[in-house]
C-alpha cells in the first residue's frame, strides 16, 4: 500500500469533520443528517461510512478536535512563568471563548454522541479528553504549587460541569430569549469569558495557598 494512503484517509476524514462543524454553526444536531454532511463536502453516504458508521461519531470527532486544540490552549497556559491567580483565569476563560463548539456540543449533544458512537472510537476520545483534564491540573500546579491532589480534583470537577453548562447562558436562541421576557425573567447579556472568570476566581477563592 502506497505511503500516501494514510494521509490521503485523514485527509478526507478531517474533510467530513469540517462539514459537520460548518452545518452545526447553523443548524441543530437534530437537523443534520448524513446525506447534509455529504453534499456539504460531496462524498457520498458510503464514502463516509469508510470512516463513520453514525452522524454521532462524525460529532465525536469534532469534539475530540476541539478539546485537542484546548489542551494546546492550557499548555501555553501552563508554560507562563509567572502567572497570577487573576491573570490565570482570565486566560482560561478567554480559551473558552475560542472553544463555542466544543462548548455547544458538550452542553446539547454529549450524551446521544458518546451513546451512539462505537466504543473504539469513543476510546480515542476520552484518551483526548483525558488530555485536557491532565492540562488543566498542570495549569493548577503551576499556579499554586501547594494545592493538594483532592483540592485540585474538587476544582476540576466544579469547573467541568459549570463548563458544560455555559453555552446555553452565553448564546440563548430567540426563542428562549422571548420565553424568558414573557415569563418576566430578567435578560442579562452574558459571555463565556465573563461568566467563566467569575466562576473560576471564586472557585480558586477557596485556596488561597
Amino acid at each position: 500500500m502506497p505511503k500516501y494512503v494514510p494521509e490521503i484517509k485523514n485527509a478526507h476524514r478531517e474533510k467530513i469533520v469540517d462539514a459537520c462543524e460548518t452545518l452545526y454553526q447553523s443548524r441543530t444536531f437534530s437537523e443534520i443528517t448524513f446525506a447534509e454532511i455529504g453534499k456539504e463536502c460531496s462524498f457520498t453516504r458510503t464514502s463516509i461510512y469508510t470512516y463513520f458508521h453514525t452522524k454521532e461519531e462524525i460529532f465525536l470527532a469534532l469534539l475530540q478536535r476541539e478539546y485537542g486544540k484546548w489542551v494546546a490552549d492550557l499548555e501555553e497556559i501552563a508554560s507562563i512563568s509567572r502567572l497570577s491567580v487573576t491573570s490565570f483565569a482570565k486566560k482560561l476563560s478567554k480559551s473558552l471563548d475560542k472553544r463555542v463548539q466544543l462548548l455547544k456540543l458538550v452542553s446539547m449533544n454529549l450524551y446521544a454522541i458518546e451513546e451512539n458512537s462505537r466504543l473504539e472510537n469513543l476510546v480515542e476520545f476520552k484518551k483526548t479528553y483525558k488530555a485536557a483534564v491532565g492540562a488543566l491540573e498542570n495549569c493548577l500546579k503551576k499556579l499554586k504549587p501547594a494545592l493538594s491532589e483532592t483540592e485540585i480534583e474538587a476544582f476540576i470537577y466544579q469547573f467541568l460541569p459549570f463548563m458544560f453548562g455555559l453555552y446555553p447562558y452565553a448564546f440563548p436562541s430567540v426563542k428562549q430569549k422571548n420565553a424568558m421576557k414573557k415569563a418576566g425573567m430578567k435578560l442579562k447579556k452574558n459571555t463565556v469569558s465573563g461568566l467563566a472568570n467569575a466562576a473560576v476566581l471564586k472557585l480558586l477563592e477557596k485556596n488561597k495557598k
